[in-house]
């Protein structure tokens, strides 16, 4: 393992803005909103604080004042976050975030996090400072397999595993290849899709089937074409901030602060990694289909304005909290409340 510092040149942001200077904007139809994607006042607003408002050095040093580390498993680079708590009686945790984020998506949650944990926070393969993936393969079983040998090299024999977006899909398969190691997982996703008709639907499980439709109608085009096409779209992206700026916020859209989606936005860019970090999902695609782990509790906190899962096509969970508030990005929206959330579970389990 090596140490490892974030230290951006200053040539690389120039470029940035050089590129932010010259966009070219698409033309779009008057009042259309959101009707055929992202707004074009949305992304010139935020093109501009990208430009002229937003401190990339700020997000720099925040993430500079913790340890970090590269390593090498399974052939691919590996950067992660590693932060110790002064709890002598500290579990280890493993935090996995999802697309189209990074390790920034949890430094609001750090330190309230070590009061009770020792971190670890790896990039994803393929996303950040880990680099992009050179070869086939990095799916959701390989990148488990990659963190239960990063908890390994680190010495710790027993560790909790938590996550958000992909990182809810990541975490529980650790616990199911290493299910001697991994003492529970904590979710804010759980995806149920039903076969066919729910027989006798309530009103919350109707409520659940008419989150489904919208997100299938309104929000599913990312994944289609990252499933099928990554490399398609990978030139536009690496070649024009704006363009990855405009793609970025079909997931993020209004009500997530602006900074934290310039925090991920500029790390995809000036990593080069925003073709590279798609591939997650047509890997996924490709890979065979994932069992959930029998022998090991998992916690799930639902927010509000988040995916909502069919209850009784969920698997067993030893926990489920249900919030009027919060959103997909809990770490950011509602920090305290993942907090206590995390906390309390592998509290419970201690």
């Amino acid at each position: 393992m090596e140490t490892f510092r974030i230290d951006v040149p200053q040539a690389a942001l120039d470029d940035l803005h050089d590129r932010l200077d010259r966009t070219r904007w698409p033309s779009e139809i008057p009042g259309a909103d959101w009707d055929y994607g992202v707004p074009g006042r949305y992304v010139r607003e935020l093109a501009d604080r990208w430009r002229h408002g937003y401190d990339w050095r700020r997000t720099e040093a925040r993430l500079n004042a913790y340890e970090q580390w590269k390593t090498v498993i399974d052939g691919q680079p590996i950067h992660f976050l590693h932060v110790r708590s002064a709890a002598p009686d500290a579990l280890p945790l493993i935090l996995t975030h999802g697309w189209p984020g990074s390790v920034a998506e949890f430094l609001d949650v750090i330190e309230p996090l070590r009061e009770h944990f020792h971190l670890v926070v790896p990039s994803l393969p393929g996303f950040g400072f880990s680099g992009p993936t050179a070869e086939r393969g990095w799916n959701v079983a390989r990148i488990a397999r990659a963190w239960a040998e990063l908890m390994r090299r680190l010495g710790y024999r027993r560790y909790g595993a938590a996550g958000n977006d992909w990182g809810s899909t990541i975490s529980p398969q650790i616990a199911r290849i290493a299910p001697e190691s991994v003492v529970g997982v904590h979710v804010t996703q759980v995806w149920t899709e039903p076969d066919g008709p729910i027989d006798d639907p309530t009103p919350e499980e109707r409520a659940a089937l008419d989150n489904h439709a919208w997100l299938a109608e309104h929000m599913n085009a990312y994944g289609m074409v990252q499933m099928q096409q990554p490399q398609s779209l990978a030139y536009a992206l690496t070649d024009s901030p704006a363009g990855l700026l405009g793609w970025h916020c079909l997931i993020y859209r209004e009500g997530v602060d602006a900074d934290y989606v310039l925090d991920n936005v500029s790390i995809h860019w000036l990593t080069g990694t925003a073709g590279s970090a798609m591939r997650i999902y047509r890997e996924f695609l490709l890979e065979p289909p994932l069992e959930w782990p029998s022998r090991v509790p998992v916690a799930y906190a639902q927010f509000a304005d988040d995916y909502q899962p069919i209850r009784r096509l969920a698997p067993a969970l030893a926990q489920w909290n249900k919030y009027d508030t919060g959103g997909h990005y809990s770490a950011v929206q509602t920090p305290a409340l993942l907090v206590k959330d995390l906390t309390d579970f592998f509290t419970g389990l201690k």
